[in-house]
Formats: C-alpha cells, sequence, structure tokens
C-alpha cells in the first residue's frame, strides 16, 4: 500500500490565513495587555480584514488547488471571499462606538468575528464536502455566542439558543446528506462526484444520493434562510447586537450561497432536473411569505429580518434557472445586497443610542430633517431594497429575472416580480416616516462616530456605483464562473 504526502499550496488559503493569524493576534494582545492597548485591538481587526482583501484582489485570476485538493484557489472563491471581507470590514466600523456605547466592548467580540470570517472563506474555496462542514461549523459556532453577546438583553440569549438548538439539527441533515452523497458515489470531493454522475448517466441517480441531495438542500437552506427553514431568523436578528445582524444578513448568506451553487451548480449539476422544481417551490414559498409577513412588522431589524428571508427567495430564482447567465446575475444579486444591506445596518446602528436603539419603525419619524444625510442613505438603501432604478437592488433583480425568463420560467419571474411588488409597500413605509411625518418624541442626539459614518456613506457609494455602472462587476462575475461547468 502506497501511501504519499498530499501537495500543500499555502498561497491556496493565504487570504484564510490572513485572517486566522489576525484572530489569533487579536486574542494573544487582548489577554495580554490592559486598556489603553486593547483599544488598538479593532483597528488590528480591520487592518488584517484590508490586508486580506488587497491579497484577493491579487491573487485573482489564479487557478490553483490545495491540500490534496480539499480546497481550490479560483476566482468563484476569491469573489465570495471579497464579499465576506467587505461585509466583516463594515461590521467592525459600525461596531467600534457601538459596543463602547453598550458597554460591551470585549476584546473577544473582534476575535469570534475574525473566526466566523475564516470559516466563510472556507466555506467559499472549499472543493470537498467535509471541508464545507467543517467552514460551517467554524462560522457558525463564532456567531452563536455573538448572537447573544449583550449579557443584559434577554431576547439576544433566546435568539442565540433557539439559533444554536436549530443550527444543531441543520449541521445533522448536512452530514447526513454528505454521508449518504458518499455512499452512493464513493467520494466527497466534489469534482469525484461530478465525474461519477457524468460516467454513470441516469443510472447513477439512485434513491440514496437524491435522498442525500435533499438532506443537503435542507442543510443549505437553514443558512440562506429560506422557507420553511426560516424560523430563528426574526427572533435571532432581533435580539442580537445590530452590527452583528447585519453581519450574518449578509455575510452568513454570501458564504452558505458560495457552498450551495458549488454543490449544486458544479458537483451535482446532472441532477439539475430532479432539484429544480424543489428550489421552485422554495423560491415561491421564500419571497411570497418574507414579503408579506414583513409588511406586519413594527421593529425595523425584524422588518429587515422577513426582507432577508424574500431576498433569498429572489437568489433561489436564480439557482431554479441554472446556466452560466443565471450563476453571473446570482454573484452579482449577493454583492449588491452586501452593499444595501449592511448600509442600512448601518444607519441602524448609527441612529441607536444606549439603552434606546430607535428600532421601532416610528422611531424613524422625522429623521429626514433632523438628519438630512442619515435620513437620504437609509432611503437610499429602502430604494435599493425595493428594486428601484439606479441602484445595485435593481439591476440585481432585473440580471437573476431576466436569466430565468431565458430559460422559460416566465411563471417564476411573474411571482417574483409581484413579491418586488409588496415589497415596495414596506420599504417605503419606512421612507415615508423619514421624510413625511414629523417626529412624536424627542430623539437623544446622535453620536456620529467617524468609522461608523465612513461605513454608511462607503455602503450608499457603492450601492449607487454598483448600480449605475452594473457591467464591469457582471463581467467580474461571469469571469469568476469557469470552475462551475
Amino acid at each position: 500500500m502506497s501511501w504519499s504526502i498530499p501537495s500543500v499550496n499555502l498561497l491556496s488559503v493565504g487570504p484564510h490565513l490572513i485572517v486566522c493569524v489576525t484572530g489569533l493576534l487579536v486574542l494573544s494582545l487582548g489577554f495580554l495587555s490592559r486598556k489603553p492597548l486593547g483599544r488598538l485591538l479593532p483597528y488590528l481587526s480591520l487592518a488584517g480584514v484590508l490586508l486580506a482583501f488587497l491579497a484577493v484582489m491579487g491573487l485573482w485570476g489564479r487557478n490553483e488547488p490545495g491540500f490534496g485538493r480539499m480546497v481550490v484557489l479560483d476566482s468563484f472563491a476569491l469573489f465570495f471571499q471579497a464579499v465576506v471581507l467587505l461585509t466583516a470590514a463594515v461590521t467592525v466600523l459600525i461596531s467600534m462606538d457601538y459596543l463602547v456605547q453598550e458597554g460591551a466592548d470585549h476584546y473577544e467580540y473582534y476575535v469570534l468575528m475574525l473566526f466566523a470570517t475564516f470559516g466563510m472563506m472556507m466555506m467559499a474555496s472549499a472543493q470537498e464536502l467535509i471541508m464545507i462542514f467543517l467552514g460551517l461549523e467554524t462560522m457558525s459556532i463564532s456567531i452563536y455566542v455573538l448572537a447573544g453577546w449583550r449579557k443584559e438583553h434577554p431576547k439576544g440569549h433566546e435568539g442565540a439558543l433557539k439559533y444554536l438548538l436549530l443550527g444543531a439539527f441543520s449541521s445533522a441533515f448536512l452530514l447526513y446528506g454528505i454521508a449518504l452523497v458518499y455512499g452512493a458515489t464513493g467520494s466527497t470531493h466534489l469534482k469525484d462526484v461530478a465525474e461519477f454522475l457524468a460516467g454513470r448517466g441516469s443510472s447513477g441517480r439512485t434513491s440514496l444520493l437524491l435522498l442525500g441531495m435533499g438532506m443537503l438542500v435542507v442543510g443549505f437552506g437553514f443558512k440562506v434562510a429560506s422557507v420553511p427553514f426560516h424560523m430563528w431568523t426574526p427572533d435571532v436578528y432581533e435580539g442580537a447586537p445590530s452590527p452583528i445582524t447585519g453581519y450574518m444578513a449578509a455575510g452568513v448568506k454570501a458564504a452558505a450561497f458560495a457552498a450551495f451553487l458549488r454543490v449544486f451548480f458544479y458537483s451535482l449539476e446532472s441532477l439539475q432536473a430532479d432539484y429544480s422544481m424543489a428550489l421552485w417551490v422554495l423560491a415561491v414559498a421564500t419571497m411570497s411569505l418574507g414579503n408579506v409577513v414583513a409588511i406586519a412588522q413594527e421593529n425595523i431589524k425584524r422588518m429587515l429580518a422577513y426582507s432577508s428571508i424574500a431576498h433569498a427567495g429572489y437568489i433561489l430564482v436564480g439557482m431554479v434557472a441554472g446556466g452560466e447567465a443565471a450563476s453571473a446575475s446570482i454573484l452579482y444579486y449577493v454583492l449588491a445586497y452586501a452593499l444595501m444591506n449592511m448600509g442600512a445596518f448601518a444607519v441602524v446602528v448609527l441612529y441607536g443610542n444606549k439603552g434606546e436603539e430607535n428600532v421601532l419603525i416610528e422611531d424613524y419619524k422625522g429623521l429626514g430633517t433632523r438628519y438630512p444625510v442619515l435620513g437620504a442613505a437609509m432611503a437610499l438603501f429602502m430604494f435599493s431594497l425595493a428594486g428601484l432604478p439606479p441602484t445595485a437592488g435593481f439591476m440585481g433583480k432585473f440580471y437573476v429575472f431576466s436569466a430565468a425568463v431565458a430559460k422559460g420560467y416566465v411563471w417564476l419571474v411573474v411571482i417574483a416580480v409581484l413579491n418586488s411588488l409588496v415589497s415596495v409597500y414596506y420599504y417605503f413605509r419606512v421612507t415615508i416616516k423619514i421624510y413625511m411625518q414629523p417626529a412624536e418624541r424627542e430623539i437623544q442626539p446622535v453620536c456620529f462616530g467617524a468609522p461608523a459614518v465612513v461605513a454608511v456613506l462607503l455602503m450608499a457609494a457603492g450601492t449607487l456605483w454598483v448600480g449605475a455602472f452594473p457591467n464591469s462587476y457582471l463581467e467580474l462575475a461571469r469571469q469568476a464562473l469557469p470552475r462551475l461547468f
């Protein structure tokens, strides 16, 4: 029996290593240092994230396997890693003053966030089902703790516990699905599974494989918050610290869809006829429930939670369609959603105060008069989430729906467009409160911390820029696809 040492390519995990080493450095310095040095740890975390982002940009276009083909360095992984690092950088910016204000400024917060980012990046670059699972668990364990970070908030503890328990069930489904796929194909490597199915043809579509595929849908569906696996989302989003809520809505969703796409559009592509109808039903249920229930919400974080469910449904429309155009549109949509969603939560964080987070939609009355720039930024993010031109949200929906129509899913797109029209109501409701209704109570003056202001302005500029000049970003998304086909 011969045994060989697997090839080790550190370059394939270069950005991962930067984030992981930064996390270990923050952990060590936080444990050993006194308070004055501890104040620099958020900036050290931000520097590590930005350095990893620069590494991602420098590696763009490379295509190399690493660690015995368990991970891959390709443009698809780099695209999603860039989105995840973007959300992490914004989360650090909006967390600095927020944690001090809430009395929860502990260095472990940034350590957990960096390790969660590491797990998300691993999910994007994993070329093997076990590696996807390890990345998902690394991310999830950190997020479970961050969701219940504020000790004095019972809703946060309730949401974190619910997320932990339901997350354990979803992980079990994912792991059983991986075991069944291994039992049917003899491998957990995505390329080997794809080659097995291509060689066997229709004879490879065994009941064992289809059952495993169904369990994978459940596992990934929980992480992207699709119906009926969405039950945890509103409570967790409401109870978690606002920066972490935005991080979960954008970063976790991006990482989950990265793994979802790589598994189903690359490894299980030959089974699309078997899973497309299931995804069709999930897409309709997800966007319909998300939009309808969001109308009744009075808490803006719960409204954005159901909004995130609805947007997962729009992305699933692209997954139903399949093909190169749909894949590129999904990548563009994930980028656009990260920009507008993180921007909206940055405004929520900036508008809050200690003991008075101002998370009720009624609290936004008169915001445009008191703070014109902040009101304009929130209105812009609401317009983009609703899908109005010339924002990134409009172009994202346009590309996804166009790809689905081209594949013949006209009725699915009709349902998606009707749902998008429904969403205009609750997004415009916030805008009307901002500009057309006077404040009914006195709001404490907003403390405009420089990091959070920078985050809001960057996300607003990005939402407009990516929407006004979409071609270059759609082309980047297309360049990221070759490894999928």
